[in-house]
């Protein structure tokens, strides 16, 4: 896979779905080092309203999975050490339920944002696409002594999302009705062993499966032989997961701003703050804790423009519509379809962060009208 071009570009890599996708007719792009389907056919418009109002079928097999196996066959073990690089509660998950988390530096910045589940024996994490050496190279450096790290690569990943999802499921397993939010279950589809949790990225009750990348095009055939389920690209991917208020690595966090900045406090539980069981005792937690305690000086909002045009990532917040006074700058944005119209995210200072504020967005020369609006733009239907 790292063969290079005549022009030294490395080759692109290719999930265990790429023959699939170019059976259906995708646009395929460069994404984070693979080479995926930014939108099918159908269109991207299409394939958003078919994963709200139906089910959507996206491949995620790009993002890393890895196992964290304790040395000593005591999973506190390893739920100790993973915080010692995570602020969130993981002595506290219970076998079977998964959590969103982030890495963090000395800074308090983000390294990356992930899911973690505990397996029973080993704790099961999907970083994202972009990250997955160096999350790996991190979780080495610093659990290697109490833990064998494992990045799983024959493995797929499939999100299945929407409110048809669990029907669409349930033609492959009757049981799935019996799962909540965050349930992690060892489900057999198709006579295939698969990792199922009912979670997702789109705002939508949904699931994510991961099987064994041989067999992945077969549950995928057969999820898209449901005719409430189409195959979901990239761009609906992202307006998905925009309208939802989900922020995307990269874009919306990155090493430059704090959990708290970015409105995740509620990923750190009671447990890891000051006067908690275990307070501290991870990267940035001197920073962390007291932005928590006493608010941080920026923070990640909502916006709506006014007009109809959507505002994208960069463009520079000012709070006057002369552009004399810059705030900060908007993260994602674009057009929201189930919204009808453009929603975008960004950072501006505390005291402007309250809905209703008005600030202004500089596009091509001019400086266009935005509020601050409370996230998500539209409500998510996760099954609690």
């Amino acid at each position: 896979m790292n063969d290079s071009s005549s022009n030294d570009t490395p080759a692109l890599k290719k999930t265990p779905l790429h023959d699939l996708h170019l059976s259906l007719g995708a646009r395929m792009v460069p994404f984070a080092g693979y080479d995926m389907p930014v939108q099918y056919p159908l269109g991207v418009l299409k394939e958003h309203l078919q994963t709200r109002e139906k089910a959507g079928l996206f491949d995620v097999s790009h993002m890393g999975q890895v196992i964290i196996r304790p040395k000593s066959g005591d999973i506190k073990d390893a739920a100790l050490a993973l915080e010692s690089l995570v602020p969130v509660d993981i002595l506290g998950l219970k076998q079977g339920r998964q959590r969103y988390g982030f890495f963090t530096h000395e800074d308090g910045g983000i390294l990356d944002d992930l899911m973690i589940t505990n397996r029973g024996h080993h704790l099961f994490v999907v970083v994202n696409a972009s990250c997955k050496e160096a999350d790996l190279a991190h979780l080495q450096a610093h659990l290697s002594e109490t833990c064998e790290i494992e990045l799983l690569d024959d493995r797929a990943l499939l999100a299945l999302q929407g409110p048809k999802a669990e029907q669409v499921l349930a033609e492959l397993w009757a049981g799935i009705g019996q799962m909540k939010f965050m349930d992690v279950r060892d489900i057999a589809l198709h006579d295939v062993d698969c990792i199922v949790s009912r979670s997702g990225y789109s705002g939508e009750d949904g699931f994510e499966i991961s099987v064994p990348a041989d067999r992945a095009e077969e549950i995928a055939k057969a999820l898209l032989g449901h005719p409430d389920c189409e195959a979901i690209g990239l761009g609906a991917r992202d307006s998905l997961r925009l309208e939802a208020g989900l922020c995307l690595y990269g874009n919306d966090i990155d090493t430059t701003t704090t959990p708290v900045e970015a409105g995740l406090e509620w990923a750190i539980q009671k447990a890891r703050r000051t006067d908690g069981a275990r307070a501290g005792g991870f990267p940035g937690a001197a920073r962390i804790l007291s932005e928590l305690d006493e608010g941080a000086s920026r923070r990640r909002v909502g916006l709506k423009p006014d007009g109809k045009a959507p505002v994208r990532a960069h463009a520079p917040l000012f709070a006057d519509e002369q552009g004399t006074q810059p705030i900060g700058e908007v993260t994602s944005g674009g057009f929201g379809p189930s919204v009808e119209g453009p929603v975008a995210m960004g950072y501006v200072p505390t005291a402007l962060s309250a809905p209703g504020t008005s600030v202004f967005a500089e596009v091509r020369g001019k400086f266009l009208p935005m509020t601050v609006t409370a996230l998500p733009f539209i409500t998510p239907t996760y099954k609690r």
